[in-house]
């Protein structure tokens, strides 16, 4: 069991860590605090095709290597579960989340054989970047401490900020296109389906502008389809889903 000043704990030394291998001592000091047995803070990409990407795995090595080998990284339910939601969820509860398919039970009952039984993931998401997780499992059999699950979401984000800065350490910061305030607008009615008139119409501008606006922001972009651009934007953060569908 742990309480809020071990959290605070967690946060100020999860602060000053300057390698992985001293987050995975940290890490594996919380888990066994909250009751767990196993962590694993990941990005869901194949370690191979994204440099900088977070990956510190305290599963059974067993299931490791045949999570590794099927390349689970986008399949795995937890995974993809964790793509539909902001909040941690217990891995019991994953149906009532996303469908599950007879390959994904497969890949959950082999998950239990290696030794892990129900867990909680916390669900990473940053505009720009891949989606990534910091889960923690029980053994087999083991109950998930429900009252102690609010403060475990609070360990698995500050964790996983602090295997993402340890990623990024030494590398050139990525700047993301900047879109005008004008831009933005404009995208996110071409998000809408709306046309270059018709989006003149709501801004009260001129066609030609918009036109224009929409131009400059594919050229930020280096994009030539109106509907990439739509997408860029939005994972990028330049504009949200509720630009598109209103509010």
């Amino acid at each position: 069991m742990i309480g809020l000043r071990d959290v605070q704990d967690f946060c100020a030394v999860a602060a000053t860590i300057k390698d992985s291998q001293a987050l995975a001592g940290l890490m594996a000091e919380i888990t066994r605090a909250m009751g767990f047995r196993h962590f694993a803070l990941v990005h869901h990409v194949d370690l191979k095709s994204a440099a900088g990407s977070v990956h510190i795995v305290d599963y059974p090595p067993d299931w490791v290597e045949r999570f590794q080998a099927r390349r689970l990284y986008a399949s795995d339910p937890i995974h993809r579960a964790s793509h539909r939601t902001h909040v941690g969820f217990a891995w019991s509860a994953v149906q009532s989340i996303i469908p599950l398919t007879a390959a994904d039970r497969s890949i959950l009952a082999e998950a239990r054989e290696a030794g892990l039984g129900d867990g909680f993931t916390v669900p990473a998401h940053i505009p720009g970047e891949i989606n990534a997780s910091c889960s923690f499992a029980m053994g087999p059999g083991e109950a998930l401490d429900l009252d102690q699950l609010p403060l475990v979401q609070l360990i698995g984000s500050f964790a996983f900020e602090a295997a993402r800065k340890l990623s990024r350490a030494g590398q050139h910061p990525c700047e993301n296109p900047s879109l005008t305030e004008r831009q933005a607008e404009c995208v996110a009615l071409v998000a809408r389906g709306k046309t270059d008139w018709e989006i003149s119409q709501i801004l009260g501008i001129g066609q030609e502008t918009v036109i224009q606006h929409v131009k400059d922001a594919r050229d930020r972009y280096g994009v030539t389809k109106r509907t990439l651009l739509a997408i860029r934007a939005l994972f990028d953060g330049q504009i949200s889903f509720a630009d598109v569908f209103g509010r």
